[in-house]
C-alpha cells in the first residue's frame, strides 16, 4: 500500500467531489462534513463515472447513468440501479456490488489517498 498526494484540500470545498489518479488507481475524492473520503472512480453497475454524479443526503454518491446510490464512507450499496425503467433486467445479470474505498488523510494541506 502506498500514499499518493492527489490535490490540495483547499481546492475541494465541503460538499464537492473530484476525480484523481492515485498511483495506478482512478479514484473520486469527496469532501463531506465529516472529512475526506475516496472511492473507486467507476460505478460497479455499468462503470459510469461517479465524479459526474452527485452527492445526495450529504453522504451518498449517485451514479449519473442508472442512479445507483452508494454510501461514500463504506462503499455499500444504498439503492441499486433503477433508471431508466427496464434496467432491472440488466440488474439480474449484474448483481449489487459495493464500491472499493480508500483511506484518506490530509497532510500539510495535501489530500493523501492510500491505494
Amino acid at each position: 500500500m502506498a500514499q499518493h498526494a492527489v490535490g490540495l484540500a483547499a481546492d475541494l470545498p465541503v460538499g464537492s467531489m473530484k476525480a484523481f489518479r492515485a498511483g495506478q488507481e482512478r479514484v473520486v475524492v469527496y469532501h463531506l462534513k465529516g472529512g475526506f473520503y475516496a472511492t473507486q472512480a467507476q460505478c460497479t453497475h455499468t462503470f459510469g463515472p461517479l465524479a459526474r454524479g452527485e452527492i445526495v443526503d450529504g453522504c451518498q454518491v449517485r451514479c449519473p447513468l442508472h442512479r445507483a446510490r452508494f454510501d461514500i464512507a463504506t462503499g455499500q450499496v444504498v439503492e441499486w440501479a433503477n433508471f431508466p425503467p427496464g434496467i432491472q433486467l440488466l440488474d439480474a445479470l449484474r448483481g449489487e456490488r459495493a464500491l472499493r474505498t480508500y483511506p484518506v488523510k490530509v497532510k500539510d494541506g495535501k489530500i493523501m489517498v492510500t491505494t
